[in-house]
């Protein structure tokens, strides 16, 4: 009896082999805890329900759907900048890129096609149909070829006039400056976006545009009178900022002078009639000079 003096009692064993065997299966690599069957093709074992891996596949594919829309806009900006469908807004030079192999049989009859969806699109704009010309205009784009530049330079011109009338300005002025980078000597895109970007009062940009229709065309009447009539509106503007920002630095040197018993009146702000430029005065008692 003598040598089973240090023998462990069955419970203690059991207890024992419990502990062991739950250590083994957390040290356990996963390839180990889940063999495939290569020759077979079977699923890991703990996949034994064949939905599940479906369903984590499908929620997956739900969550890009959902997104789809943001790459399918129809030119209207969102909260993102981001402008018309993921193809027209490729750089054109990448386009050219892609291109470079096509066939010409294959050129033509793309160009062929776009023209025909150009010509939907003018039909939809005269009846009023602007949404759905803006989208024939689209189309379009997304056919015609890069080397068609031209061609492409007035798809964007007659797709930013569609947008216009759907007040989408900010994606219409996008637009024609694509049609202007494609064709710098086409008119009508730069007096459409000069149009667009006097109603967005960005009237330096404006003149600018009309600027540069008058040097290609001195005969464009609306360039002309624009020209005439922009840098008195500039003007009248910049004093309008001007008054706006003194009477903000009078209201912030106020805040700082009272405590001192001072105010912004006991400096006087005199211009130079000759070179417009403005001298400060200090004046101990300004309402004695009044």
């Amino acid at each position: 009896m003598e040598e089973f003096k240090d023998a462990i009692l069955p419970e203690e064993l059991l207890d024992h082999l419990k502990l062991s065997d739950q250590k083994s299966s957390e040290t356990e690599p996963k390839h180990a805890q889940n063999p495939k069957n290569t020759e077979s093709g079977s699923t890991p074992s703990s996949a034994k329900d064949p939905t599940t891996a479906d369903e984590c596949f499908h929620d997956c594919h739900d969550s890009f759907e959902a997104k789809e829309p943001m790459l399918d806009d129809e030119g209207n900006l969102q909260s993102d900048e981001n402008s018309s469908r993921k193809q027209t807004e490729l750089d054109e030079e990448y386009l050219l890129e892609l291109e470079k192999d096509m066939p010409e049989e294959e050129k033509q009859r793309r160009r062929k096609e776009s023209t025909t969806l150009k010509e939907k699109g003018n039909d939809q704009f005269k009846k009023g149909d602007y949404g759905e010309a803006e989208d024939s205009y689209t189309k379009a784009l997304q056919i015609c070829p890069a080397c068609f530049q031209k061609d492409r330079a007035v798809l964007f011109s007659n797709r930013a006039a569609a947008k216009m009338k759907q007040d989408k300005t900010e994606a219409a002025l996008s637009d024609c400056s694509k049609a202007v980078e494609l064709d710098p000597n086409y008119i009508r895109a730069l007096l459409r976006r000069a149009e667009l970007y006097e109603k967005t009062e960005k009237l330096d940009e404006a003149l600018e545009d009309y600027k540069a229709v008058l040097e290609k065309d001195p005969s464009v009447h609306q360039a002309r009178e624009a020209c005439m009539r922009l840098p008195r509106q500039i003007e009248e503007r910049n004093e309008k900022l001007k008054k706006e920002m003194l009477g903000k630095l009078k209201d912030l040197g106020n805040l700082v002078l009272r405590p001192f018993g001072l105010s912004t009146e006991n400096f006087q702000i005199k211009q130079d009639s000759s070179t417009g430029s403005y001298s400060i005065n200090f004046v101990q008692n300004p309402n004695n000079n009044r």
